[in-house]
């Protein structure tokens, strides 16, 4: 037997815009988005559920389930997949792909969590190009709170940490201060000789890449930091100062939490990583420091920007001159900050989203200042787009300058409504009933711009840096609602033609907008357009882009389709040189059914010679 005994269990959730002026009259408050009504059927429609059900609201909502059921196997060696359609092509590289996500939402004592609260679940697709054989093989992170809160002998779980977006039913609720419940499950990466899964509040976990165990943290930034000095400044520097010793003895918050999104600068062979202090979440202000590694993560450079703005950064972008950081705003919530101290909300309602302006902050921080000239622009001054978004994921950002000294950046990035965004229900999430609602991610016809696009941001500097015009371009090539945009990493950093992202065909009378169906390719250069698109009640993650030439489509995209319909998990290779036709896939491996998986997070493709290093 090469996989422990099964154990998948259903989780029991019952044209560019011109610069405007700098001062706006503050917006009304915002009006929620009216979601596409999908009741929760009863519980025993689940038994009666076929697959040729009718693609109505309760087919949606039991889709919608699967794509979140918990799944408590490892494998114990590498898992042959059965190639199903196709073949894996004579020149497709040789590597792994990784993908990391939740894989337990909930435990033997009633109690469920939110996605983003999930144990952490590797998955690696090893790809012989030799032998023409994928291999898999998938695995829990053994963090701290997995080791606690799993029993190996009885393979029993019981939650005891809340973790930010949850609270439990079925443990230690009232005075649960196990907050920071770093579960490794956002990020994965390879980068010198180590491999590492990352979360959005602490230090990441290395892997063992052969075996998929666990080694223990890796505290990337550990040692990057002299001791702390004592500052006397203004009002929120005593704050601050108050707060750290609170919420690293209390809620065991380490002083700097590490951001799960890295990005690579090919051209240097730079990790580029980015973190940010604790007392940020509940101060007006913000403090990011950003790391660059060698190789063999030597620590390069280090610099740190204390920004006088309350804002949440998930992904960012970087450039040859730059640290770019799309200000997404936010504001403390006095009650709701009451109850998630005492442990009778998610600690997230500490949080809400701060819509107060009509434009979005984009700070643009020297990466290199002491080669900037005598003239550097003020970075604590951002350059306000003239747009309200909220900036999920980044694709690439690049500079092209000119023989003046005057440059352009461009950012392509997937954003959405603050209208739309919601903490308290992200992944339609509902805390209260412990249950996943599928409305929540889709709006009903005339409010899907609410939803994320994809979407391009110009700024045009001069010679000093200052800021001449910024636009915000949407994507209207291709106009459904889109995430998780990527590019060939080879030019990353460089001017790009060509966009890949994850969308919905909108088929799906009920589930038009989210999950995703479908990967598209935006032509930029030549304003085209093409897809490839999945089966009926079939959906998909983030894709990853496989170079294996010089042209920039030259290559294959890895994207893992979840069949609801038939409860299967594919590992699918396709051509995005011959999207739009017939022969785009390329091929499709089965994943053995007691081996099904929830849907992943991010993936990370490592070529073999990187691989085993």
């Amino acid at each position: 037997m090469q996989a422990k005994p099964c154990h998948i269990t259903p989780t029991r959730f019952h044209t560019p815009v011109t610069l405007t002026p700098a001062v706006h009259r503050l917006p009304q408050p915002l009006k929620p988005p009216r979601a596409i009504s999908i009741p929760a059927p009863p519980d025993n429609t689940l038994s009666n559920l076929t697959l040729d059900a009718v693609d109505d609201s309760v087919t949606a909502f039991w889709d919608y389930q699967f794509l979140f059921m918990s799944q408590r196997s490892e494998t114990a060696g590498p898992v042959t997949l059965r190639p199903v359609d196709g073949a894996i092509p004579l020149d497709f590289p040789s590597g792994t792909y990784y993908l990391i996500g939740p894989g337990l939402f909930s435990d033997d004592h009633g109690s469920t969590v939110h996605p983003l609260d999930g144990h952490g679940y590797l998955r690696a697709f090893n790809i012989d190009g030799v032998n023409k054989e994928a291999k898999f093989m998938a695995k829990y992170v053994k963090t701290e709170a997995q080791v606690e809160e799993h029993d190996p002998v009885t393979d029993k779980w019981q939650f005891t940490h809340r973790g930010p977006f949850s609270v439990l039913k079925g443990g230690k609720k009232l005075g649960n201060t196990k907050v920071m419940k770093n579960v490794a499950n956002t990020t994965v990466l390879r980068w010198g000789g180590r491999l590492l899964c990352l979360w959005e509040g602490g230090a990441p976990y290395e892997i063992e890449s052969g075996t998929l165990d666990t080694i223990g943290k890796f505290d990337v930034i550990n040692g990057c930091h002299s001791s702390p000095e004592s500052k006397v400044g203004d009002v929120f520097d005593i704050a601050a100062g108050m707060l750290k010793p609170v919420l690293l003895g209390v809620f065991k918050m380490p002083p700097r939490r590490l951001l799960s999104h890295y990005k690579l600068d090919v051209e240097r062979n730079r990790l580029v990583t980015m973190s940010c202090n604790a007392e940020d979440m509940l101060l007006p202000r913000s403090n990011f420091t950003f790391y660059e590694f060698d190789s063999e993560f030597k620590l390069l450079q280090k610099q740190e920007f204390n920004i006088p703005d309350h804002l949440m950064i998930h992904d960012w972008a970087v450039t040859d001159t730059h640290y770019i950081l799309f200000g997404n705003r936010i504001k403390l919530d006095i009650l709701g900050s009451m109850g998630a101290v005492c442990g009778l909300t998610p600690m997230i309602s500490a949080l809400s989203v701060n819509p107060s302006k009509k434009t979005s902050p984009i700070y643009l921080l020297p990466r290199f200042p002491d080669k900037s000239g005598a003239q550097v622009r003020d970075w604590r001054v951002p350059v306000e787009a003239p747009l309200q978004m909220w900036v999920l994921h980044v694709g690439n950002a690049f500079e092209v300058k000119d023989g003046h000294g005057n440059s352009e950046i461009q950012i392509q990035a997937a954003a959405c409504s603050y209208q739309w965004f919601n903490f308290h229900k992200m992944f339609g999430y509902d805390w209260q009933s412990s249950k996943l609602d599928p409305s929540i991610m889709n709006v009903k016809d005339g409010e899907n711009r609410l939803l994320p696009h994809l979407v391009q941001v110009s700024i045009n500097l001069n010679g000093d840096g200052n800021c001449k015009k910024c636009s915000v371009e949407h994507l209207d090539q291709w106009s459904k609602t889109s995430d998780f945009p990527l590019i060939n990493p080879s030019y990353s950093g460089h001017r790009n033609s060509i966009i890949y992202a994850a969308t919905s065909t909108g088929s799906r009378q009920a589930l038009p907008h989210f999950p995703f169906d479908t990967v598209v390719k935006l032509n930029l250069s030549s304003n085209s357009v093409h897809t490839w698109s999945t089966g009926a009640r079939r959906f998909i993650g983030e894709p990853t882009f496989v170079p294996k030439g010089n042209e920039e489509d030259d290559g294959y995209l890895l994207v893992v389709e979840y069949a609801v319909s038939v409860q299967r998990c594919y590992l699918v290779i396709l051509d995005p040189k011959r999207f739009g036709e017939a022969d785009a896939l390329v091929a499709r491996l089965e994943v053995p059914k007691h081996l099904n998986f929830p849907m992943g997070f991010h993936g990370f493709w490592a070529p073999t010679d990187k691989a085993t290093g």
